[in-house]
């Protein structure tokens, strides 16, 4: 999954990205976007670690993608610069909570740019199925393209009155008729206040939080700081500051579930893994993310939940408790869940 790192040029976006990823910024790829992984640690997959004791244990991962920086006075070039995101699944908006700025002034003027450029999308492409509307054409080109412009109309109407097409509550068929589009106001989004020492322990503004239920604040620039200490001058500055850790393990598990993302588990002497799915996603469709052929032969799915797993601390005691399951393919993939799977070969 790709998740886009996005704000104003201010923001402090690469540092975030740095943080997230371990990766430095690469002036020379930024106008074009720079790719890095970041792992999302799960405390689940440690402890199934612990008693498996593979030879690899592999946590799921996020490509994170930083982009140039808005400007906020020469618009001109912006709709370009979020152009380079729309590739991406979900967006990570980061606000400069450092500067003393309006942290709520700043999310909606970046969610207006995102909104204007996704207005500029469609009605580009309104104007050309209208034209092509009035052309000789196959009824059934004429009846997908009527049927296009029908839900195009509705989407620039919701963008005219200043709202994300996520509005909408678009069904997913009809997500499926735009989704070449690649509209920012219909991907997942993530706020992320990027602070100060000073911010550290401050509650968020409560209107900022009514915008974005799930922002979060982090000190990036101190944490990466604080990586280059020793051991123990990191303890005692962390304490100084009232810090118990580093917040960006919790950033990240925080960023993955907001992008709609669960996780199930395979475990064994070779490997503990954690797979990334879409929240929804079934048996079946599960089974395709470890290896197609395993979704092809699909025969059925082994199934303990983590938690059943942990309260009775075995594959034995799963079975004798009646906490291991047999499950189809059109079974329901439950954050957490320990699978096995077995296909026809």
């Amino acid at each position: 999954m790709k998740v886009g790192i996005a704000g104003f040029s201010t923001s402090g976006k690469s540092t975030v990205f740095q943080w997230l990823t371990g990766a430095k910024p690469d002036p020379s790829k930024r106008e074009h976007g720079q790719l890095g992984i970041a792992k999302v640690i799960d405390e689940r997959l440690t402890w199934l670690s612990s008693q498996f004791k593979p030879k690899k244990t592999t946590p799921t991962t996020l490509e994170m993608l930083d982009t140039p920086g808005l400007s906020p006075t020469e618009r001109r070039d912006n709709p370009r610069r979020l152009g380079i995101l729309r590739d991406a699944n979900g967006l990570v908006i980061v606000l400069s909570g450092y500067a003393g700025g309006d942290l709520v002034k700043e999310l909606l003027a970046f969610r207006e740019e995102m909104l204007f450029a996704d207005l500029e999308i469609v009605t580009n492409r309104i104007e050309k199925l209208q034209d092509s509307l009035k052309k000789p054409r196959p009824a059934k080109q004429k009846e997908l393209e009527q049927t296009e412009l029908t839900l195009l109309t509705r989407v620039r109407e919701v963008l005219e009155l200043g709202k994300g097409a996520a509005t909408l509550g678009l069904k997913e068929d009809e997500e499926k008729v735009i989704r070449s589009f690649q509209l920012l106001t219909l991907k997942p989004e993530f706020v992320l206040v990027n602070i100060g020492d000073d911010g550290i322990g401050k509650a968020l503004p409560a209107e900022l939080v009514a915008l974005s239920p799930h922002a979060y604040a982090a000190p990036t620039k101190l944490e990466l700081e604080l990586e280059e200490l020793t051991p123990e001058d990191r303890q005692a500055f962390m304490a100084d500051l009232g810090m118990t850790g580093s917040s960006r393990d919790k950033a990240l598990h925080t960023i993955f579930y907001a992008m709609g993302r669960i996780v199930f588990f395979t475990v064994g002497e070779d490997e503990c893994r954690s797979w990334a799915v879409t929240k929804g996603s079934n048996a079946q469709e599960s089974a395709g993310e470890i290896h197609t052929d395993l979704s092809r032969g699909f025969v059925r799915g082994e199934v303990v939940g983590y938690e059943d797993f942990k309260r009775v601390g075995s594959m034995k005691e799963a079975k004798t408790n009646g906490v291991y399951r047999l499950e189809s393919k059109t079974y329901i993939v439950k954050d957490g869940d320990i699978m096995h799977i077995l296909a026809s070969t």
